[in-house]
């Protein structure tokens, strides 16, 4: 295992363990008749991964994927168990894996990252500014910086390699690389579970702006996987701090770009090691997020 210096876990070595792929937070291994997702503390800005990683940040992932997992029960999702101990081989790597790790179906990922807005924020903001639309959808005018849109948006996306720049997509384009059957599922699936989510987040006190979702194929059943729902793929909003015509209070990794937009850096690898003040803060927002949406202490 490799740690940097404020101890968060980098890169992940499990010997005797096949290596499928090192993304751009998890490393996937092959169980052959399954596959193990490990959590690294790496954080990925602007599709960058940065030198140094947030403490803890793998393990809230891993938890608040879990419970979001267990409370969208009506989609079906890979996850097989979060106990590693159940697998021989991983036994005696327990003690690293537990916690950030799920054990999870073969499933073959689609090819598109389903993103659902139901704010007007960041990148959709930006391009509003510039064209009046978000992802080739015309909105009104008026709309102010993070003000809650009329009506949720299915914004998709292409998945790129890492070091790549996903990139915006029409819904034609996910039905010409789907069908129009897959792409219509996934994409009513997708505003279903943010609604869901969104509806829950807020009786906590917590707006949920956007969020994005990986579809895949097993055993010829759609189903939810990667996580779900965390600080990684979503934007969490203190609805107590929230107001329109600015960049809210986010409880996830808004707080380091905002940080980056302030440095002389292109956006292109490598990137800049984050200061210690940064890397803590992050970690309590991270913290913060998961006990203010599960209810739990860490």
């Amino acid at each position: 295992m490799k740690y940097d210096d404020n101890g968060a876990l980098l890169q992940c070595e499990l010997e005797g363990v096949k290596l499928l792929n090192r993304g751009k937070v998890r490393d996937i291994y092959d169980l052959e008749d399954s596959l193990l997702f490990v959590a690294s503390d790496r954080l990925s800005a602007f599709d960058v991964v940065m030198p140094n990683g947030i403490p803890c940040k793998g393990e809230v992932l891993t938890r608040i994927s879990l419970f979001w997992f267990e409370m969208m029960d009506f989609v079906p999702n890979h996850l097989i168990s979060a106990d590693v101990s159940i697998r021989p081989e991983l036994v005696k790597h327990a003690a690293a894996l537990q916690g950030r790790s799920m054990i999870v179906k073969k499933a073959k990922p689609l090819p598109v990252e389903c993103i659902v807005r139901g704010y007007l924020v960041g990148g959709g903001w930006n391009e509003y500014r510039k064209t009046g639309k978000v992802s080739g959808i015309r909105l009104r005018d008026g709309y102010r910086q993070a003000e809650k849109l009329d009506e949720t948006l299915f914004t998709p996306s292409t998945k790129a390699e890492q070091g790549f720049h996903d990139e915006a997509i029409a819904f034609a384009k996910v039905i010409e690389l789907l069908g129009f059957g897959t792409a219509s599922e996934i994409r009513d699936c997708s505003l279903r579970l943010y609604t869901t989510a969104h509806d829950y987040a807020r009786s906590k006190g917590i707006i949920l702006a956007d969020t994005k979702f990986e579809f895949g194929i097993y055993d010829g059943e759609l189903m939810l996987i990667d996580e779900v729902l965390t600080p990684d793929s979503s934007r969490f909003w203190p609805a107590d701090e929230y107001k329109v015509g600015c960049s809210p209070v986010s409880l996830d990794k808004q707080y380091v770009r905002d940080y980056l937009e302030t440095l002389d850096w292109d956006k292109t690898a490598p990137g800049p090691v984050l200061p210690k003040p940064v890397v803590e803060k992050t970690t309590e927002k991270y913290l913060e997020a998961y006990r203010a949406l599960t209810g739990r202490e860490f």
